[in-house]
């Protein structure tokens, strides 16, 4: 399968998650801080725990919009995670003060360092894009169903 394909498919299951979640009983504000929160969690390095998470959530509480929760993993998706992990780690690199890890350093020198790096770096990037994915789906949800409604109204004008 190519990487074309692939990608669209993550396109196409993040496109109907959200539409799933506009559509939801929930209001603009649940379904875009549930859409926030599953960024958050996602751009997190859980080695795929995150999924595991949007069901807990979903479960303990009743605000969260569970379609929204997983059109974030699809967003993040594996093809733009690694580059969110390459600028966590240079973000951290630059904040922290530290150089880039050095070849000549020992495993667990070089080890402490990156993870360092990736996890203030990656705590970060997380909260900004948590942040702007927030404010945008905020939006999107309130157009949607400010067009729903137009539409609602034509239909009954009939």
């Amino acid at each position: 399968m190519s990487l074309r394909v692939r990608l669209g498919r993550y396109r196409a299951t993040a496109r109907t998650k959200l539409r799933q979640a506009f559509e939801e009983e929930h209001t603009p504000h649940q379904v875009a801080a549930s859409f926030a929160l599953g960024i958050f969690v996602t751009a997190l390095p859980t080695g795929g725990l995150g999924l595991g998470l949007f069901v807990v959530f979903g479960r303990l509480w009743l605000w969260v919009s569970t379609p929204a929760l997983f059109a974030s993993a699809a967003v993040l998706n594996p093809f733009v995670k690694p580059a969110v992990y390459v600028s966590s780690i240079t973000l951290g690199g630059i904040l922290l003060g530290t150089d880039p890890v050095v070849s000549y350093e020992t495993a667990a020198e070089s080890a402490s360092v990156a993870i360092r790096q990736l996890l203030v770096g990656n705590l970060l990037i997380a909260v900004a894009l948590a942040a702007v994915s927030y404010v945008v789906v905020r939006r999107l949800t309130l157009a949607r169903r400010a067009r729903q409604a137009l539409s609602l109204i034509h239909i009954s004008e009939r």
